[in-house]
């Protein structure tokens, strides 16, 4: 009953930017960690960036300086702003929320969302 609804992918010019944004719906009490990921053709899937409840925040070392990962606890949404984009960041991007508590007694784990065309080219 839990679902993750990404928005914001597109088509952008290398240098540009996007806001990726990913809602979780349903019967929510909290969600722990929320991560977006990344695969591009022929590749693996990678860990773009992940945030804590707490604020704790890790990127990825390509995107470090570039990509801004933020969230809204009240909203159950995660947040990717991307700067500076490069052709090598083109990809689907997922976002996943890793603990989501739905009731006293029951926790998701690890919920994906179906992910959201990021290329990037000019």
């Amino acid at each position: 009953q839990v679902q993750l609804v990404e928005s914001g992918g597109g088509l952008v010019q290398p240098g540009g930017s996007l806001r990726l944004s990913c809602a979780a719906s349903g019967s929510i009490f909290s969600i722990d960690t929320m991560d977006w990921y990344r695969q591009a053709p022929g590749k693996q899937r990678e860990l773009v960036a992940a945030i804590t409840s707490g604020g704790n925040i890790n990127y990825a070392d390509s995107v470090k300086g570039r990509f801004t990962i933020s969230r809204d606890n009240a909203k159950n949404t995660v947040y990717l702003q991307m700067n500076s984009l490069e052709p090598e960041d083109t990809a689907v991007y997922y976002c996943k929320a890793d603990k989501v508590k739905v009731t006293i007694f029951r926790t998701m784990f690890n919920v994906w969302g179906q992910g959201t065309q990021v290329t990037v080219s000019s």
